[in-house]
């Protein structure tokens, strides 16, 4: 294995391995975006036009990519972000990425929606991770588990924000996805050609929803389970509701799932710590703008009231270093992380962060500078990366003013009719 983990050297080849390893069910899970999947691919392809700039001749000794999220120092501005059903990725998928994460330093979220409870992540590492909340109509639930993520010492609460209602995945869909997987024929067949997975699979007892199973009133068993995990999602889900959760938390709130500069403005009114700029990993609203296209103008709208991170489309550490020239001062990634735990379990998710360290580390250097928190955007090529609409705005007015000067040979500003601009 330590020899595959060396050929292993971006996070396509952590990919491909999983893709072999992971029963189709569950890696169209992970891979999925809704309907046509274009903000999919678009959280991914609008990275590409961002260019950095390299120098040359600098001092590249002693680099740091230290930094601080929530005011606890990681060894990099990531954090591992919540995804629901990672065990059933890899047996016991959220204790082996949390260890992970702990080792490594940085943090880890756990998934109301996972498949471990908060109790055995916590029992199975030493570190504090943070919790993710999605809000149910059964506020008694709901509140239950704010309690038990205070009991386990959960340093963080994450409230996710876009997913009122489910975004609508085709692949779930045809492949009719269920947690534990149904015994259908094509099931059978396929976990057939997938040995390891269903031997570690067989080892373990945590097979559905930890965090429910045995804790929501009336659910008993796999069909119960899934009948009360459609109906519970809010749609009502208010910025009341923010402010009345985060009396409950009392502590450190992220809210996860801000596109609009609006919201994030709103977000910072109510008092959270953090914003993560998300579209759910292009699982909600197809069509909706790519999170790296959305960051300047939030960043913008709120300044330094709230930290602003991002989250959806981050596979390497030049997404990360991109992302922080234009302002975020966190990450989160989900799908890279899984296609390591896929691939290797808890080596592949320890890899898959070694990869994305290693790729922003040597960005950085070759962009001339030894201390992330040193760097800014003139690391970026100018006219190759999202201006917020304000900057493009002003852009327009500086190229006009020095059109019309061109022109006339005197500022626009000395002219009575200037405000025409």
């Amino acid at each position: 294995m330590r020899q595959d983990l060396n050929q292993m050297t971006c996070i396509e080849d952590l990919r491909q391995v999983a893709k072999r390893k992971v029963p189709k069910m569950f890696f169209d899970y992970v891979e999925s975006g809704s309907w046509t999947e274009t903000t999919l691919r678009d959280n991914r392809n609008d990275f590409t036009p961002i260019k950095l700039r390299q120098k040359v001749l600098v001092n590249m000794e002693n680099r740091s990519l230290k930094s601080k999220l929530l005011g606890e120092e990681y060894t990099m501005p990531l954090a591992i972000a919540p995804t629901g059903l990672t065990g059933m990725v890899c047996a016991d998928g959220e204790i082996l990425v949390a260890r992970a994460a702990e080792k490594f330093g940085v943090p880890y979220t756990l998934s109301t929606m996972s498949i471990a409870s908060i109790e055995d992540v916590a029992n199975n590492t030493s570190s504090p991770f943070w919790f993710q909340l999605y809000v149910m109509r059964d506020r008694e639930f709901m509140a239950d588990l704010i309690q038990r993520a205070k009991k386990a010492n959960c340093s963080a609460l994450v409230l996710t924000a876009d997913l009122q209602i489910l975004g609508q995945r085709h692949r779930d869909i045809k492949n009719g996805l269920t947690a534990p997987i149904k015994p259908t024929l094509p099931n059978l067949l396929n976990l057939a050609i997938k040995p390891e997975w269903c031997m570690k699979m067989l080892n373990t007892d945590r097979r559905t929803f930890g965090n429910i199973m045995g804790h929501a009133k009336y659910v008993t068993d796999a069909s119960s389970l899934m009948k009360w995990t459609a109906q519970q999602f809010d749609q009502t889900l208010s910025w009341e509701d923010v402010a009345r959760i985060k009396d409950l938390w009392g502590g450190k709130l992220i809210l996860k799932g801000i596109l609009d500069p609006e919201d994030a403005q709103k977000a910072a009114q109510y008092g959270v710590d953090a914003v993560v700029v998300s579209n759910h990993g292009g699982r909600q609203l197809d069509g909706a703008l790519s999170s790296i296209q959305a960051l300047p103008d939030i960043v913008s709208a709120v300044g330094n009231k709230v930290q602003v991170w991002l989250d959806s489309g981050i596979r390497s550490g030049q997404d990360m270093l991109k992302a922080w020239a234009l302002g975020a001062r966190g990450m989160m990634t989900g799908r890279a992380f899984l296609y390591g735990l896929g691939a290797y379990g808890e080596d592949g998710v320890r890899r898959a962060l070694e990869i994305l360290y290693n790729e922003m580390d040597l960005s950085m250097a070759f962009t001339g500078h030894r201390n992330l928190q040193d760097v800014g955007r003139e690391i970026l090529i100018a006219d190759r990366f999202p201006l917020s609409q304000q900057e493009k705005k002003e852009s327009i007015n500086q190229q006009r003013r020095r059109i019309y000067e061109e022109l006339y040979g005197w500022p626009r500003a000395s002219l009575r009719f200037g405000t025409m601009w």
